[in-house]
């Protein structure tokens, strides 16, 4: 999967990635061939005491050691560059993925991992790749060409190499063999941090109204044990991985000079043992080196599988290969016999719903906690699809229509949520051409103009600098911008004093026009008025009609108004 992954990016990097593999093997050649040249000076220059010949292969080496720092450098620049360029491409394709998610994607991967996934997981594969370009091309030609290069030396001391290298492939192949589940763990638990630190910071104000901050630190702190203990064992596996190979080595070290000095006495050059030695080190060099990849590899293994499983993913909410498009003027939305259950789920949310939203009316939709309004609200702008029936757009099933059919609708959701931004940015999220007074307008309708002065106010992020009631004013003001076919209120008066409420609603009509409206509330003092009301209970429609129809004939209706208003007031 980590060759997969890195391949999809580096095929456009191609020229610069074949450009670092030429400048690693002359860099590599070049270390390859400075033992060689040592051993001439010694055998050739200082055994002889030729002065002359020392310089001259000493400037030898000295040219090949500049050309070899050239060629390390240049390619650890590009080498650098074509990582870090993978690195940019792939987190951008997987926010692109991960705004084409769905609810149901979202929940399942769930935003602490998406957010673990798409910067410590390719952090991970980016720094595979640097060190690849910088270290692991090396490895192979230094690892075989040293051992060629010695055995040139002296074919009687190779049976050490032969020993050797061996034990060094079994004591790295039980090492990766043992890293990789453990890595797995690793990010696992990272995610799992993610989400406690995410849900703590988002939660903040209630855990100190709970006085609960002695809970969350346990909390936090068995996740964070968790992966310390985890981390402890991979430190515990690279520890003993260390000094297993520097024995072998060093122990195939003293191999060679004790065998190496009756090779002398039968005759071998000086230079030439010293020259096996420093191949010697050269292939531990590249086994250490080697090793370096070996501990890293498997943690970006694991972590390009979490890449890809994103990129991966097809949304469960797309276009339609063929698409057909909506007649002019405004569009009427219905639910037809719809129902639709979570994934797992034992029972349907909701079941046969039959609602239809025709321009100019104000249908409204109330229910006990759970009954399935705001599964409801999801289904017209398509962030769900049923599971049974269909959701249609002028009596057009939305998944035959594009996903633009989105801009028909305007949502405001029951958590009001604003962008780090000014006033005007978030207001014109939906309809960047809206103009000044537009937006004027708009903030007007949502009773929001009362402590909007300036459009280039500055928003926090989450709309922290506004109370809750101001934020839900302001998000009101954005969905009013876009003047759409439907507009969706999915609870979202709930913050504001009933006066306000009914300021509000008193301008929806001449604002919106001909516009459809969906009121979910909670309140009957909101959805009164409204032309029809659909009271739902347990996912199903046990009433539909007006709120004097309602009081008559259905139980449930009653029930929810009588809890609210006296028997006078909802006369």
């Amino acid at each position: 999967m980590l060759i997969r992954l890195t391949w999809r990016y580096i095929r456009d990097h191609r020229w610069p990635v074949i450009a670092v593999a030429l400048l690693q093997v002359l860099s590599t050649a070049a270390a390859l061939s400075l033992p060689t040249l040592n051993a001439q000076i010694i055998d050739e220059g200082v055994v002889s005491g030729d002065i002359g010949y020392i310089w001259q292969t000493g400037g030898i080496m000295l040219a090949i050691s500049a050309v070899q720092v050239l060629c390390a450098i240049t390619s650890a620049y590009l080498g650098a560059r074509i990582a870090m360029a993978v690195g940019r491409d792939a987190r951008r394709d997987v926010f692109a993925s991960v705004q084409q998610f769905g609810t149901l994607e979202v929940s399942r991967f769930s935003p602490p991992s998406l957010i673990t996934r798409s910067t410590n997981d390719i952090q991970q594969v980016q720094m595979v790749l640097l060190m690849t370009f910088t270290i692991m091309v090396q490895v192979p030609i230094m690892l075989v060409g040293g051992v060629v290069m010695a055995m040139r030396q002296d074919t009687q001391l190779s049976w050490v190499l032969v020993a050797v290298i061996p034990l060094l492939a079994l004591v790295m192949g039980i090492a990766s063999t043992r890293l990789g589940p453990l890595f797995r763990k690793v990010q696992e638990r990272l995610d799992g941090i993610s989400k406690v630190l995410r849900e703590h910071l988002s939660g903040v104000r209630i855990i100190r109204a709970f006085v609960m901050q002695g809970a969350e630190r346990e909390r936090y702190a068995t996740a964070n044990s968790g992966l310390k203990d985890v981390s402890l064992r991979v430190g515990l596996l690279m520890a003993l991985l260390f000094p297993a190979v520097q024995l072998i080595v060093m122990s195939a070290q003293v191999g060679v000079i004790y065998f190496g000095a009756h090779r002398v006495e039968a005759g071998m050059e000086v230079g030439s043992l010293f020259a096996f030695l420093n191949y010697l080190m050269q292939i531990f060099m590249s086994v250490m080196m080697g090793m370096m990849m070996f501990m890293i590899v498997p943690r970006a293994e694991v972590c390009a599988d979490r890449v890809m499983e994103v990129l991966n993913t097809t949304p469960s909410i797309a276009a339609p290969t063929t698409v057909r498009e909506l007649p002019p003027g405004r569009a009427t939305f219905a639910l037809n016999d719809v129902s639709f259950r979570f994934p797992g789920a034992e029972r349907d949310v909701l079941i046969g719903i039959n609602v239809e939203l025709s321009p100019g009316t104000t249908t409204a939709v109330i229910g006990s906690t759970g009954s399935g309004k705001t599964t409801l609200v999801n289904l017209l702008p398509r962030l769900l699809d049923p599971t049974a029936g269909a959701v249609t757009a002028s009596g057009i099933p939305l998944p035959k229509l594009s996903l633009d059919v989105r801009e028909r609708t305007a949502l405001v959701p029951q958590k009001a949520f604003l962008f780090a931004g000014t006033i005007a940015t978030n207001l014109r999220l939906g309809t960047p051409d809206a103009s000044d007074d537009e937006l004027w307008e708009a903030l007007r309708v949502a009773q929001a103009s009362e402590f909007v002065t300036d459009l280039d106010a500055r928003v926090e992020a989450g709309g922290k600098n506004f109370s809750g009631g101001q934020r839900q004013r302001l998000t009101i003001a954005r969905a009013l911008v876009r003047r759409a076919d439907l507009t969706i209120f999915d609870d979202s008066f709930s913050a504001l004093d009933y006066a306000t409420d009914a300021r509000l609603r008193g301008a929806l009509g001449d604002y919106l026009g001909d516009g459809a409206v969906l009121i979910v509330g909670q309140r009957v003092a909101t959805i009164r008025g409204a032309d029809t009301i659909v009271v739902l209970d347990g996912g199903q429609i046990v009433g539909s009609g007006t709120h004097e129809a309602l009081m008559e004939s259905c139980p449930t209706y009653q029930e929810i108004v009588l809890s609210q208003l006296t028997a006078e007031e909802a006369a």
